[in-house]
Parts: C-alpha cells; sequence; structure tokens
C-alpha cells in the first residue's frame, strides 16, 4: 500500500531481457524490463501478453500481421496464441503484467528469465 517508483527501480539494474518483479496484483506480477535489439518469435498458449512502454520506443512484431510501433506512454496487448517479438534498435523500458509463473520465453525454446524481485 507504498508508492513504487519505476525510475528509481529500473535504476537497479542495467541487463536488458531480464524482467524484474516489482509488485503482484492479484495472480499476476507485475515488472520492469530493459530491452534493445530482438526476442525470438514465440508465443504465450495461455495468457495474453502486456506490454506498456516507459521510456523509448518499441516494435512488436506479430506472424501474419503488420508490425506496430508503441511509443513511451502507450501500451500494446498481444492476444494469447498469437505468436509475435518485440524489438527495439535503442534501450526501450517496459512495464509488464504477466501471470505468475508465466515464462517470458513462452514457446521460443529460449531459457526463460529468472524474473528476480526488486
Amino acid at each position: 500500500m507504498i508508492p513504487i517508483n519505476l525510475a528509481q527501480k529500473l535504476a537497479l539494474f542495467d541487463t536488458h531481457w531480464d524482467p524484474k518483479v516489482i509488485a503482484d496484483y492479484n495472480d499476476n506480477e507485475v515488472m520492469v524490463v530493459k530491452f534493445q535489439g530482438e526476442f525470438p518469435f514465440h508465443m504465450h498458449e495461455t495468457t495474453d501478453d502486456f506490454f506498456l512502454v516507459l521510456e523509448g520506443e518499441m516494435i512488436m512484431e506479430y506472424e501474419g500481421a503488420d508490425p506496430v510501433t508503441v511509443r513511451a506512454g502507450e501500451l500494446v496487448i498481444v492476444p494469447k496464441g498469437q505468436v509475435h517479438r518485440p524489438r527495439a534498435d535503442t534501450e526501450v523500458k517496459v512495464l509488464l503484467i504477466e501471470p505468475k509463473g508465466e515464462p517470458n520465453s513462452g514457446d521460443s525454446g529460449k531459457t526463460p528469465a529468472p524474473k528476480t524481485r526488486i
């Protein structure tokens, strides 16, 4: 029941594609992440993916659909079962909300990030 300062949390780490849990919301984890470059194409079979861009700009690429650019202050929700890949030419800072235990890598074969708490 206290405020969480997102900028302070983001200042605690420099790694990319390494989401950090900052709060719990019902059965979900609220996380912050930094990334640059591209993540492998993947999908989440049973859950939507929530991305809120805090700083920078990302592109969400979809299999079978046009990519979309998501800028600071905008969010995109990827429906469950949709093959997608986030990417960013320069570092982007993003807030994620995912069900507890959901691997960030989906079905990509990439080793999931551990989602440590900060």
